[in-house]
């Protein structure tokens, strides 16, 4: 699912394009990439690879069977390693976890650290800045109340470090900011691009709707996501 993580083999990622100088390099330091929320082609899964600058970010692909682990934003909150991470005294943003658990928690909501944050829990490299926001999905099959929406958004707000929560829907992704305010049409990331819409628990009974002057993602809209 898209925001999971995958740890490879550096030579079984699969590019249509020129490779950057720094990919390899960044894969042999951390094996470890997101699966982009983009079309799955044929056994191919889409994954993002990150280098260690903002702007260093690649999106390709990875053989299905190539996988060797895959690593979930929610697994990541249930093994709650930040608990005993070097580094959760120095960045706020792993320190402010164990407080950001027991308010889902207290929702019964699934929810994970993604960005750069995911990504050092889960490859063990570091990766986040004492300035990095704390990036979080939180799958929501069902509809969410809007008032536990607005209470999260409000108490979130609260945190030490800027956080930035999405909510995973079965019409894609939004902002938990922008539903708690009962914004509508909401802006949703699909895996076709982005779109506008009513309700994203509804995506399939042709309520989406295309966004207004959006073309298809070029590849550089595509890597800013990853």
């Amino acid at each position: 699912m898209p925001h999971d993580l995958i740890q490879l083999d550096p030579k079984d990622v699969i590019s249509f394009t020129a490779k950057p100088e720094w990919l390899h390099r960044s894969l042999e330091t951390a094996p470890f990439v997101v699966v982009r929320r983009a079309p799955i082609m044929g056994d191919l899964v889409p994954i993002g690879i990150r280098g260690d600058k903002r702007n260093q970010r690649f999106a390709a692909f990875i053989p299905f069977d190539k996988i060797i682990l895959q690593i979930t934003p929610e697994q990541l909150a249930e093994q709650k390693g930040w608990r005993k991470h070097p580094r959760s005294s120095c960045i706020a943003a792993l320190g402010c976890l164990e407080w950001v658990d027991s308010l889902f928690s207290e929702k019964k909501l699934a929810w994970g650290p993604t960005g750069s944050v995911g990504f050092e829990l889960a490859s063990g490299v570091a990766g986040a800045k004492p300035t990095s926001d704390l990036d979080l999905v939180v799958r929501v099959p069902a509809p969410l109340d809007r008032s536990i929406a607005k209470a999260l958004d409000h108490d979130l707000s609260q945190a030490a470090v800027h956080i930035d929560v999405q909510l995973d829907t079965p019409g894609g992704i939004i902002s938990l900011s922008e539903y708690s305010r009962g914004e509508s049409p909401l802006l949703v990331r699909t895996e076709n691009g982005p779109a506008l819409v009513r309700n994203p628990w509804v995506a399939t009974n042709g309520m989406l709707e295309r966004k207004t002057n959006t073309s298809p993602s070029s590849l550089a809209d595509v890597q800013s996501k990853i």
